[in-house]
């Protein structure tokens, strides 16, 4: 198996730079770490994540770009600076994997999509749940038709940070439902495509006095029922409680919790189904076996860029995606 020489650029406080990295260095059977850069001074600004990264060649964003053997990227910035790196990557050739959902700009984003399309690369973002091993069997089983028409989604994902996390909101248009929501709204556009209306419904909680959007919740309309994401930065045993509810003609699955991180960043997800109309169902939550958040996610990775399996994701569902999540965001 050829290995993929890779590189990142940037990490970042809050989200999976220093974890991408280092599901990179646990896979050094497929890849073939190059370096990295930390274009936005993210070592004055996060000295303590730098640790992960000492033992590789630090190397500027010039040296990446004009280097035809590193031929895919990381892109693990801070959020807003992820379609600048993304596009500089593009023009250059190489092959991404950019963190969620991508900058602040559609505009941006969009010159970013035709740029890797045009160059016929790979272009792969961080939606881990994509890759939870129940996650990925429910989207085969909906698409045979086993949970029938589907009438609606309900996807949350809740937790409480401190309060500089919730200050940083700020930065956002949308606050949460930007930087975690973006998870469930791909779930929702997943399952359900393209919604016919789209209505934020994100307010401003003035927890500890602060005033960044940290309730996050958006509706959207189809046909026949309405699908939602709601997440909070303040909502305590939140994070126990993220789940997903997928509603069909046929039968209903909750996953719930989505994800449990007792020994993050291998974790489990536990979920029912129910597949009668009984008003009072026995049915009992099942509990995955373990797996790594992030490691089939970059061997997937991989596998597009040495041209193994083709992406299931297509540059349209991403452009879409974000657009949508944009829109959810105002």
């Amino acid at each position: 198996m050829r290995k993929v020489k890779i590189a990142q650029i940037g990490t970042s406080r809050y989200s999976h730079g220093n974890v991408i990295f280092g599901s990179l260095k646990k896979n050094s059977d497929v890849f073939e770490i190059a370096g990295y850069v930390m274009p936005e001074n993210e070592r004055e600004k996060w000295p303590g994540n730098m640790e992960a990264f000492k033992a590789h060649k630090e190397l500027t964003i010039e040296e990446v770009l004009n280097d035809p053997e590193i031929e895919a990227v990381t892109i693990e910035t801070e959020e807003k600076y992820l379609t600048k790196y993304a596009l500089l990557a593009a023009k250059a050739g190489k092959h991404i994997h950019m963190e969620k959902p991508g900058g602040c700009d559609v505009a941006e984003f969009c010159k970013m999509i035709e740029a890797v399309k045009e160059g016929k690369k790979v272009f792969h973002t961080g939606y881990m749940y994509r890759y939870n091993p129940y996650i990925m069997r429910l989207m085969e089983r909906i698409k045979a038709g086993e949970l029938g028409e589907i009438i609606s989604v309900e996807a949350q994902m809740s937790g409480y940070h401190p309060k500089v996390q919730r200050e940083w909101l700020s930065e956002y248009n949308g606050g949460i439902l930007f930087f975690l929501g973006c998870h469930l709204i791909d779930l929702i556009y997943g399952i359900m495509g393209k919604p016919d209306e789209i209505i934020p419904l994100s307010r401003k909680t003035g927890t500890d006095g602060l005033t960044t959007t940290d309730f996050g919740m958006a509706a959207f309309t189809y046909k026949k029922g309405v699908s939602f994401a709601k997440t909070t930065d303040v909502e305590m045993g939140g994070f126990a409680r993220r789940q997903l509810v997928v509603t069909g003609t046929k039968g209903t699955v909750e996953i719930r919790p989505l994800e449990n991180h007792k020994e993050y960043p291998t974790t489990t997800s536990s979920y029912r189904e129910v597949f009668d109309t009984a008003w009072l169902s026995d049915v009992e939550f099942v509990t995955t076996e373990k797996f790594d958040r992030y490691d089939a996610m970059m061997k997937s990775f991989a596998q597009m860029v040495r041209g193994e399996k083709e992406n299931p994701w297509s540059y349209d569902y991403e452009l879409e995606l974000y657009k949508i999540i944009m829109e959810a965001c105002k």
